[in-house]
């Protein structure tokens, strides 16, 4: 019995052993596809510097990779004017999407909305306007009776809608914004950033499409008055097509423009500067450098493959880690070429069970040794533990690593 027992425990750490050096063969064969990663960075010529911005802060940033072109106190606290209202819009579109609200829904104004000051859609008090019409008067004609007729049908008073508004700014990360109202009207704590208001942008692009349309549209016309859309971006260049304006005395004119061209989608800001003319020229400015001197490429698609790890104790052996969502990269022209992967690991043992979305590394992104853009690695699979042979085995392999 014993020369049995010794037979079967020689035959298991010969079989572990030679399964040991297989699966190491694999790995090294494995790793060697990323050996590129290791060479020296590549020496890249910089795009010349950006035009000078005669603003008190700016951001460009591309919407696809999120990577900044260029930027000046983009984290300063400033007044957002009616930049306000792209919170606003939010904050509606989100209702509309959850089917809180339709855009046939009627709303009757207050006495408070028809009062507003400043810019105006000329709504009349106690008349029932559509959500549809309402948003066209907030988001062309920057009405800020559009925007209290919102704000108060929604939830029921406009101090309780700028709380929805600071709930959905916390969510969103806007680390420097605070509002108190939803037309942008100034006031001690109603505060934003250049690159807050870009965060809110991207958001708002990204989360409803379907609604952004609507930032296109030159004019609008209610109650047999047209007005024009504020944005002169939107007749001086056809790849412009959203977003919003904003002033006031204490904010200067504001700006927050997006523009596509082929496949690559900037969004700029502008803020505080002298006059109508110069936020717009001040914006086209900040695109057309962008365009110009920067591309952005698709590198890895969500779901794709990009690592396989060894799992210990497992069902499976193998653990194929990917990434979220698509994966983009934004590099002066012409060296997109140069960029290097690498991959880097947070733990040498993944031990079962693994949850599919588990972080266990990340991949960066290097042009000339610059990390552009790094995101976490995510177990793609869920992994039970293995039987009682696979964790058996796997135990003895473990105590020579």
């Amino acid at each position: 019995m014993p020369v049995i027992f010794n037979f079967y425990f020689d035959f298991l750490m010969l079989f572990s052993s030679l399964r040991y050096l297989f699966i190491s063969f694999i790995f090294f064969f494995s790793f060697a596809a990323f050996a590129d990663a290791e060479k020296p960075a590549v020496v890249v010529a910089p795009p010349p510097p950006p035009p000078n911005i005669a603003a008190k802060s700016w951001l460009l940033i591309d919407f696809l990779s999120g990577q900044v072109i260029m930027e000046k106190n983009a984290d300063e606290q400033v007044a957002p004017a009616s930049l306000t209202k792209l919170m606003t819009a939010y904050v509606v579109f989100h209702e509309l999407k959850s089917k809180h609200l339709s855009l046939s829904d009627k709303v009757r104004v207050s006495e408070k909305a028809w009062r507003m000051g400043g810019s105006k859609m000329y709504i009349k008090v106690d008349s029932e306007v559509t959500i549809e019409d309402l948003l066209k008067g907030m988001i062309i004609q920057s009405g800020n009776d559009a925007s209290v007729a919102l704000a108060e049908f929604v939830a029921g008073s406009e101090d309780s809608f700028a709380s929805l508004m600071n709930q959905y700014a916390a969510r969103l990360q806007l680390k420097q914004t605070h509002f108190d109202n939803s037309t942008g009207m100034p006031g001690p704590k109603h505060l934003t950033s250049a690159r807050d208001m870009v965060t809110l942008a991207t958001a708002l692009v990204q989360d409803f499409p379907e609604y952004y349309k609507l930032y296109s549209q030159k004019e609008f016309t209610y109650n047999k008055i047209t007005q024009q859309n504020r944005n002169l971006l939107l007749w001086r260049d056809n790849s412009v097509d959203g977003m919003k304006t904003g002033y006031t005395e204490s904010a200067g004119y504001c700006l927050l423009a997006s523009a596509k061209r082929d496949n690559m989608r900037l969004i700029s800001v502008v803020m505080g500067t002298k006059s109508k003319k110069a936020r717009a020229s001040e914006s086209q400015k900040m695109l057309n450098y962008g365009f110009r001197f920067y591309e952005t490429h698709k590198v890895y698609s969500a779901g794709q493959d990009l690592s396989s790890q060894r799992v210990w104790q497992g069902a499976s052996e193998q653990v194929s880690l990917g990434l979220a969502k698509d994966l983009y990269v934004t590099t002066p022209r012409g060296q997109y070429q140069q960029i290097q992967p690498m991959l880097n690991f947070t733990s040498t043992q993944i031990m079962a069970p693994v949850s599919a979305g588990t972080t266990y590394g990340r991949i960066r992104l290097l042009l000339g040794g610059q990390e552009l853009v790094s995101r976490p690695l995510l177990a793609k699979q869920d992994i039970a533990e293995g039987n009682w042979w696979q964790m058996g085995v796997d135990y003895l392999l473990l105590q020579f690593e």
